[in-house]
């Protein structure tokens, strides 16, 4: 029985041991207590302040690109099969609610090879359904399954890219989900706690840094007005005009460039800031395999031409090709290291499929987190003090045991969420509580089973004995189904309700250790000194 006890008396000292360190670390002093803590136990947006952003995908801008796309492999297929055309173009969805009108026409196709190009469509093009216009044009119509499923996936690609380029940032426990009742809000959450510069971050998160290398085909001009008078009014099939922006002295202007890039984004393996030679910041990048095999094939076949970098609509800079380049590159002219390396990261990170609009963005101050957290602390302090006030008074002397596990309970539940680097939020706070009071009705259980084994005349060991024996399996089966609930909240629920099931589930299993195992240690400590016993404060 002493042998037990020891081993038991370990196991409860290494817990609390491992639990104070996890709460306040090793401090230097003590004043650097508090310090500690606070570095420890990571609080949510609600408690420590920062910035919540909603954010709209523009889902049309990944259509759009699909389609040009689709229209590239499209001219490579239809020369291969030798079926002449005219002109392949496509419409430009304005906004998110009119993504669905995604077009593609082609025209000028001859009569006889119509069935050729349905047989090519069918076989190569299964996204899209191929419908007759007249004798010699069609028009591609994506299929509604698989615009659907595009939309979803530019959405998740969104949130993905927006998480990977805050957690870059080293931001503690930032919260990136989809926002709105129904996937056609195409909406984005993001709440960053205690960040002090938010207009950095937000200029990082809106940043789509859609790369694209592409080829030049005229300028520069010093505007719109006199590219498009030079071309008749009228650009050339699939070219845009890009504008570089007044960098290094130099004006703004604007160069003819192809609207199908060479390579892009998605081809990037890595990016990182450096210096050139003459110790301007750059960003210099490295292509994937397959990118690079494209880039030096175009490269070889176009020594002499000129290929711009464009980033977001903008150039960045215009080079001509001096010879073959396979996997290497760089954006040069960056103002600042800081430029340098924000660029680097979103590079790295990956761009968005698509552009981001902002609808609402609001900043939390800590004033507001340090009212709740003060609320919060008094809510609990108090029902803590009336729990321990109710047992005392009502279990006399195993009251004291029922509050020594209340309190271990709580220190392991803090120490579990700093070790999982768990966010305590507001609704965090209200599931520490709940967890209180299913700690004392566990207490409860087993002392009032106690009680009854007392009065059915058995003795003191044997009643302990039975007691927690036969609440074991009714605290069980309270716990479990209490689990399985908080399973289903933080399965379906957003990150403050989350917050409350991690809390309560951690709760729950500390609940399990300290009811039973050191509430049961405490009693037989008190009955190994005293085996013929013949009461108990109960």
């Amino acid at each position: 029985m002493q042998k037990n006890l020891k081993g038991k008396t370990i196991v409860i000292v290494l817990t609390v041991l491992a639990c104070i360190y996890g709460i306040i670390g090793l401090p230097k002093s003590f004043t650097g207590l508090k310090d500690n803590v606070a570095e420890r136990i990571h609080l949510g947006l609600d408690l420590k302040g920062g910035s919540h952003l909603i954010l709209q995908v523009q889902v049309q801008d990944a259509v759009k690109s699909e389609a040009l796309t689709t229209i590239d492999r499209l001219k490579d297929e239809l020369k291969k099969a030798r079926i002449d055309f005219a002109s392949i173009g496509s419409n430009e969805p304005a906004s998110v609610d009119t993504a669905d009108t995604i077009q593609i026409t082609i025209k000028g196709v001859p009569v006889q090879k119509a069935t050729d190009l349905r047989a090519m469509v069918t076989e190569r093009f299964g996204t899209w359904v191929l419908t007759a216009l007249n004798s010699t044009d069609y028009r591609l119509n994506m299929r509604p399954s698989e615009l659907v499923q595009l939309k979803r996936d530019t959405v998740e690609r969104s949130i993905q890219t927006i998480g990977n380029r805050i957690n870059a940032l080293g931001l503690t426990e930032p919260v990136v989900q989809q926002e709105g009742r129904t996937d056609t809000d195409y909406r984005i959450l993001v709440q960053l706690p205690g960040v002090d510069d938010p207009a950095r971050v937000k200029e990082i998160i809106g940043t789509a840094a859609v790369l694209e290398i592409v080829e030049v085909k005229d300028g520069p001009f010093q505007s719109q007005e006199e590219a498009l008078a030079k071309h008749g009014g009228v650009l050339p099939l699939n070219t845009k005009l890009a504008r570089s922006p007044a960098r290094g002295g130099n004006g703004e202007s604007w160069y003819l460039v192809s609207r199908l890039p060479v390579v892009t984004g998605r081809d990037l393996r890595n990016a990182r800031a450096g210096q050139d030679e003459f110790r301007k910041w750059e960003a210099s990048f490295t292509l994937s395999q397959d990118g690079a095999k494209r880039f030096a094939r175009f490269t070889e076949a176009n020594i002499g031409n000129r290929l711009a970098v464009v980033l977001d609509n903008q150039i960045r800079s215009v080079a001509t090709i001096q010879s073959r380049i396979s996997d290497q590159g760089r954006i040069t002219n960056l103002g600042s290291e800081q430029e340098a390396s924000d660029l680097s990261l979103v590079l790295r990170s990956g761009s968005l499929p698509a552009s981001i609009v902002y609808l609402e963005e609001r900043s939390v101050g800590p004033s507001l987190g340090a009212d709740s957290i003060h609320a919060g602390l008094v809510a609990g302090v108090v029902g803590l003090l009336a729990v321990i006030a109710v047992m005392l008074i009502y279990y006399k002397r195993a009251g004291v045991n029922a509050v020594l596990a209340l309190i271990l309970n709580t220190v392991i539940l803090l120490a579990l969420l700093a070790y999982f680097k768990a966010v305590l939020t507001l609704p965090g706070i209200a599931g520490v509580i709940l967890t209180v009071g299913m700690a004392v009705d566990s207490n409860v259980l087993i002392f009032e089973r106690i009680r009854e084994e007392l009065r059915a005349g058995k003795a003191v060991v044997s009643a302990v004995d039975a007691g927690f024996g036969k609440a074991w399996m009714t605290i069980v089966d309270t716990h479990v189904t209490t689990i399985v609930s908080c399973l289903f909240l933080f399965l379906f629920g957003t990150g403050p309700v989350r917050g409350f099931a991690v809390t309560l589930v951690i709760g729950l299993l500390a609940n399990v250790f300290t009811a039973v195992f050191v509430s049961k240690v405490i009693f037989d400590y008190e009955l190994a000194h005293q085996r013929q016993l013949k009461t108990l404060s109960i």
